[in-house]
């Protein structure tokens, strides 16, 4: 039997085994690899500081690729094991130090070794410029006891920059820090009067130590000439203030010699000074209430006199009190009732009262004749009326005026204790809120039982006001503003016997004291 050979389909299942074994070889030849047939290394490496080469702990280690991210210990070493072979670029993060990076080539079963040298971010702050003093001028001797500090600026790049302002009393030592300041200008109230000082800028942006000033050196103004005490309103608590005889006629030679008291975060009112214990009292607000204070003649040394007993009636600006016996005592009201209370706030003493529906306002009294002039009025602050009393006996002895509509005040003896000031509002007016449209300036004669206008040329919508004997009796002193309620106030002073000459003494001022 004759084969014959088919030499096509040889070919062909040829070709079909070639095909399957290359086939069979791309499936298990050029299969992904698993991950434990992944080369793996070690990365270790330190961390120090530039220059000091002092080792730095907890700084942050982390890579890119991302691998693990770890920690140095106190040493400054860090290690990141079993991570996979190949090129990395490895951060180094600290806080206050510029963050670094080292590459690193991780090669199979092997640990590779980095070193970290960390700059300090201070290396590259530009320090603060020393700051400029501004104002007070050097040697100044003018200033009051309310200055406003002034230098330059010691920005130097874009840091922020806090001051730092050192304020030494040359006649105490005693010094003040004011931190945190942000600004380039800061105003200190309730310097010493009369004294030396000596201030210094610090300017500091957190990096490395404060850059300073020179030294500056000012002074206050003395109050040897003050003899003036009165009222200002700031920022809504009012203020004491003293000042000197004014200079010629024009505004800028008003206020003189003006030196701040009291410290305007609180409300201090109705000055009156005592030559002979050389004092000034005054009232303040505590809380809700009304209390006597004291203090020395350049604002040291206070003290709060009533305590238990506070002053109260109609209207805390309407209240008066008055020293007595040489300075040694003084005359309150709470209401009805009239106290006398020793200089140091002791022996407490209830002296004269009035119905529980009339409240005694205000007080004045006389060193010439030991007399005691009181203004009571009703709960609106009407049905006034002026009496001289006896708290000895707890009687009324003479009337000065009652029965009079309106409203009145301004009680004030002369220093003789033969006259008494005191304002009234002849307009009549009586209302809820105690408005006044024409309140003038009167004068009574004890002995003679006479009242009399005193001519103070008052403009038409005004109101005479605070009105004052001067010590040597030859002039008052008095307030005018418009009756508006909310205009400037004045003292102003007119002397009678010539020809009731009024010279104004104090602007954005009112309830003065001369003494």
């Amino acid at each position: 039997m004759k084969t014959i050979i088919d030499f096509k389909e040889i070919e062909y299942r040829h070709l079909f085994c070639r095909v399957l074994f290359v086939g069979i070889f791309w499936i298990f030849g050029c299969s992904e690899e698993t991950i434990n047939d992944l080369d793996f290394g070690t990365l270790t490496g330190n961390v120090v500081s530039k220059g000091d080469n002092t080792p730095l702990k907890n700084v942050k280690i982390s890579t890119s690729p991302v691998s693990n991210t770890v920690f140095t210990d106190n040493e400054g070493n860090f290690i990141l094991s079993d991570i996979q072979s190949g090129e990395y670029s490895v951060q180094a993060d600290l806080l206050d130090f510029q963050t670094s990076f080292e590459p690193a080539n991780v090669l199979e079963g092997r640990a590779t070794n980095i070193v970290f040298e960390l700059d300090s971010t201070s290396i590259e702050n530009k320090a603060p410029l020393a700051p400029n003093l501004i104002f007070p001028e050097e040697n100044t001797d003018t200033l009051g006891t309310k200055v406003t500090f002034q230098w330059s600026s010691s920005k130097n790049d874009d840091d922020e920059i806090n001051y730092m302002l050192e304020l030494r009393n040359g006649a105490s030592n005693e010094v003040t820090i004011y931190n945190e300041i942000k600004d380039t200008l800061l105003v200190v109230e309730n310097l010493t009067i009369g004294s030396n000082y000596f201030w210094q800028i610090s300017a500091t942006d957190g990096n490395g130590l404060p850059v300073k000033s020179t030294l500056g050196g000012f002074a206050t103004k003395g109050n040897a000439l003050n003899r003036f005490l009165y009222v200002r309103n700031i920022d809504g608590n009012n203020v004491l203030f003293s000042g000197s005889e004014p200079i010629g006629s024009t505004a800028a030679g008003l206020n003189q010699n003006e030196l701040q008291l009291t410290k305007s975060i609180f409300s201090s009112y109705k000055p009156v000074k005592n030559n002979t214990v050389n004092k000034v009292a005054f009232l303040r607000n505590v809380g809700a209430e009304t209390h006597l204070f004291t203090m020395n003649l350049d604002g040291s040394n206070l003290l709060q006199v009533t305590k238990a007993v506070p002053l109260a009636g109609f209207r805390e600006d309407q209240l008066g009190f008055s020293w007595y016996d040489g300075g040694a005592k003084f005359y309150f009201a709470n209401f009805n009732k009239l106290y006398a209370m020793n200089q140091d706030g002791s022996g407490l003493e209830l002296v004269y009262q009035t119905d529980a529906s009339i409240f005694i306002t205000d007080i004045t009294t006389s060193s010439a004749n030991d007399l005691v002039a009181i203004k009571t009025n009703d709960l609106e602050g009407y049905s006034a009326k002026i009496s001289l009393i006896d708290v000895n006996t707890d009687t009324e002895e003479q009337i000065i005026i009652s029965g009079e509509p309106g409203a009145i005040g301004g009680l004030d003896f002369s220093s003789d204790g033969l006259r008494i000031i005191f304002t009234r509002d002849v307009s009549g007016a009586e209302n809820t809120e105690y408005r006044q449209f024409d309140s003038r300036i009167f004068e009574y004669v004890i002995a003679t039982d006479v009242t009399t206008e005193i001519d103070t040329s008052k403009e038409d919508g005004t109101n005479d006001f605070d009105a004052q004997y001067a010590p040597n009796d030859g002039a008052i002193i008095f307030v005018n503003t418009s009756n508006d309620g909310v205009s400037e106030n004045k003292i102003y002073r007119v002397v009678p016997s010539d020809n009731n000459r009024k010279q104004t003494l104090f602007y954005d001022a009112f309830m003065p004291n001369w003494e």
